[in-house]
């Protein structure tokens, strides 16, 4: 388990990147960046963390998206340690969940170490700028879901960047798998 650092570097900027996605096209932080900001989520197909919130992260990465936020996972897992992470695995997912945001395959992890990603679920809200400005967690929820009426706090953060251009000064660290990290 790890859990992520627990301030916000605001205004840090997110980093570039092209990646190929479960719809086989080849997406960039350009292509995915909104008009009012951009959540950029690292997860996995394994983790019991993620497999625990998908109903929610999907229904909230929806409805960021209707508010101007640009959305997008992406999975940095070794796969030779977890071929469930494999990109073939990952287009699976993608299709059983009706993804409704691209799912990027870091088969080189270069992207998450540019992030600081250090687990699954990790989640990185930036204004419409790039500055940094959420990274918190979805909600209450760990290896199981939360409770029904928990506080919807990534939604509620990236709300308040979409609408102020800046994240709550408060935010809860996110806990998750640690990210599996290939041998050097």
């Amino acid at each position: 388990m790890a859990v992520t650092p627990p301030v916000c570097d605001f205004g840090w900027k997110a980093p570039g990147f092209r990646l190929g996605g479960t719809d086989g096209k080849i997406w960039s932080l350009d292509d995915i960046r909104g008009p009012k900001g951009t959540l950029i989520m690292f997860i996995c197909n394994h983790c019991p963390y993620v497999q625990a919130i998908l109903d929610r992260l999907q229904r909230d990465a929806e409805a960021l998206r209707v508010q101007g936020i640009g959305v997008a996972a992406i999975s940095s897992n070794d796969v030779t340690a977890y071929p469930q992470d494999d990109f073939i695995n990952m287009v699976r997912l993608s299709k059983e969940r009706g993804f409704a945001f691209p799912y990027l395959f870091d088969e080189t992890q270069e992207v998450a170490k540019a992030y600081g990603a250090v687990c699954t679920p990790d989640f990185f809200g930036f204004d419409a700028t790039d500055g940094l400005q959420y990274r918190g967690r979805l909600d209450a929820s760990g290896r199981n879901p939360g409770p029904v009426d928990a506080r919807r706090e990534l939604y509620e953060a990236m709300l308040q960047v979409a609408e102020t251009g800046r994240g709550p000064t408060e935010q809860t660290p996110s806990m998750g798998c640690s990210i599996k990290w290939k041998d050097s």
